[in-house]
């Protein structure tokens, strides 16, 4: 990567994405071109530190954590590995990223001296232990906060409360209530504690030589900022962490695309870094996939280990709707827009398992079966929960319905069991309510003036498969499109690169304009049209899928009671 022509080099920009098992780069160009990808995987790469998955279960229950040690060695091994491939540190300038949403970093109070000295000669693990007052970083699969939740939530009035509040219920992964577990359950660490940084906040930290601010969009997945103002609430702040937290948290959230300064000389000396590099704030995964792969008026569905929903909301007149069962997050390039988020528990997994129960393991037989039942599965649903959900909140099994033909609207809906279910009905069934779910929620989710959604933009390991797409497309009415594999860390270098480029105009114009100039065409093509005819009796599905899920909340309840 290095140039043998006497032009000056074109400039690169680096995004970094830090999540659970491992620590991606990719580079772009000025016109978005990516042209490296470089990986370290936590458990493979680095196994003396005994994760599993990237993450250490502790000994109380619903604990987990990573760490930190383990993350700066991981930034020493993948510059080997870029440097390895050619890649020239002098081309970049600028580097932005993001880092897996609510995990915290806990800095001593001798962190800032630490990272102001560093010594080129040392890899930068050479921080840990004595830059921590906890070595291991509460990660978001961390659901040992339950306590903390429901005091945070008294603290305010109510979930609905800090849900127009701060975007979102309490949950036991968000920061604020992870701050207030270790305050009461370790003091002597929470007093040590000088600084508390996101994970997307602890990446720059170590760009810059000093801790960075915490960036809006990240922020707002801490239960601890106003949504609406971006600034950190007081009350907040004491329930969570006392009048100290304030401090321990730093200056107000930043945005995205804005400069926090030059690259430290600990990377110019070390690894041959541009001094000239700028540093942009880190975002977390869900709003760099979202810098990404979409721009507003889009919807990115998510088909992993969970299943995710992001709304990309333009500025509106009306404020935007905030639900106990929905997040709402402050957009990382655009002040006054916002990301709406559905999350659910119950993604691949579940898919997975109807697939091994009725479809003998193999995807080829469950598409088979999925394109076998007519859409809308002759009046068959299915709700398949292994794992507790989020959306619906606490509901659990499996559960299964038929919606009987009848002139009556709406249609005449009952209980069926498992062996009164055609086995063949499953896969279908499986997608239909995954989806039916998500559909019947954006409606209420988005402003009352918000334009129509334009498209969908699918990604994760699901996306591949046709059968799901094109079902995608007829439950949602809208074209899909499909994302590349690392969108996360690809947004991180778009953030990068803005930061860059509004340097070069004077900090003016907005990351849409930036994106306007690409002259590399449509990165993702159009996988699936809709089909209007099933497209209607989606449409037509909504009420009865609404009443069969609200039946499943009073089973639920009513077998918790």
């Amino acid at each position: 990567m290095n140039s043998a022509s006497g032009h000056a080099p074109s400039p690169l920009f680096l995004g970094l994405d830090l999540s659970t098992q491992g620590l991606k780069a990719i580079l772009i160009t000025e016109d978005s071109n990516v042209v490296h990808e470089s990986a370290v995987h936590f458990d493979r790469d680095l196994p003396h530190y005994g994760t599993t998955n990237g993450a250490i279960r502790g000994p109380e229950p619903g604990e987990v954590t990573s760490p930190v040690r383990m993350w700066l060695e991981a930034f020493d091994l993948l510059m080997d590995r870029m440097k390895t491939a050619g890649v020239d540190f002098g081309r970049i300038l600028g580097i932005s990223g993001d880092g897996q949403q609510h995990g915290s970093v806990y800095w001593s109070s001798d962190a800032e001296k630490m990272l102001a000295t560093l010594d080129a000669s040392q890899p930068i693990d050479q921080l840990s232990p004595g830059a921590f007052s906890l070595p291991n970083a509460p990660i978001w699969q961390d659901s040992s906060t339950t306590r903390e939740c429901r005091e945070l939530e008294a603290a305010v009035g109510g979930a609905q409360v800090l849900a127009d509040l701060t975007g979102s219920r309490a949950y036991e992964r968000f920061t604020g209530t992870q701050i207030a577990k270790i305050r009461r359950v370790n003091p002597e660490a929470y007093r040590a504690t000088s600084r508390i940084s996101l994970v997307s906040s602890f990446m720059p930290s170590l760009f810059l030589g000093a801790i960075a601010p915490i960036e809006v969009s990240d922020a707002s997945g801490m239960n601890l900022m106003d949504v609406l103002t971006c600034k950190w609430d007081d009350t907040l702040l004491d329930a969570s962490g006392g009048p100290e937290l304030r401090a321990k948290l730093g200056p107000e959230p930043v945005p995205g695309g804005t400069s926090l300064g030059k690259i430290s000389s600990w990377w110019v000396q070390r690894w041959g870094f541009n001094p000239d590099c700028c540093i942009a704030p880190f975002t977390g995964d869900n709003p760099a996939t979202v810098v990404a792969l979409s721009t507003p008026g889009d919807a990115i569905l998510s088909l992993g280990t969970s299943t995710t929903l992001l709304l990309s909301i333009p500025p509106a007149e009306s404020s935007p709707k905030r639900f106990t069962t929905s997040h709402l997050l402050s957009h990382p390039t655009t002040l006054d827009a916002h990301i709406a988020m559905l999350c659910y528990k119950n993604g691949a997994l579940a898919r997975e398992q109807v697939r091994d129960r009725y479809a003998s393991g193999h995807w080829t037989h469950f598409n088979e079966l999925v394109e076998e039942q007519p859409v809308g599965n002759t009046g068959y649903m299915g709700f398949y929960f292994p794992l507790p959900e989020i959306i619906p909140p606490n509901v659990q099994g499996n559960f299964f319905f038929h919606a009987a033909s009848s002139d009556v609207s709406p249609p005449v809906i009952k209980s069926v069991s498992d062996d009164e279910m055609p086995s063949s009905a499953h896969p279908r069934a499986i997608l239909e309510s995954q989806f039916l779910s998500i559909r019947s929620r954006i409606t209420a989710i988005l402003p009352e003036d918000a334009p129509p959604l334009q498209r969908l933009v699918l990604s994760g390991g699901s996306s591949a498969n046709p059968v799901i797409r094109q079902l995608a497309a007829d439950v949602f009415g809208m074209r899909v499109y499909v994302a590349g594999k690392e969108g996360a860390a690809e947004g991180g270098a778009q953030l990068a690169r803005y930061a860059w480029w509004r340097a070069q105009n004077g900090d003016m114009g907005t990351f849409e304009e930036m994106r306007a100039a690409d002259v590399t065409g449509e990165r993702m093509k159009c996988v699936a049209e809709p089909k209007d005819a099933n497209v209607a009796i989606y449409a037509n599905l909504v009420p009865a899928y609404r009443e069969c899920e609200d039946h499943v909340v009073k089973i639920c309840a009513a077998a918790e009671a």
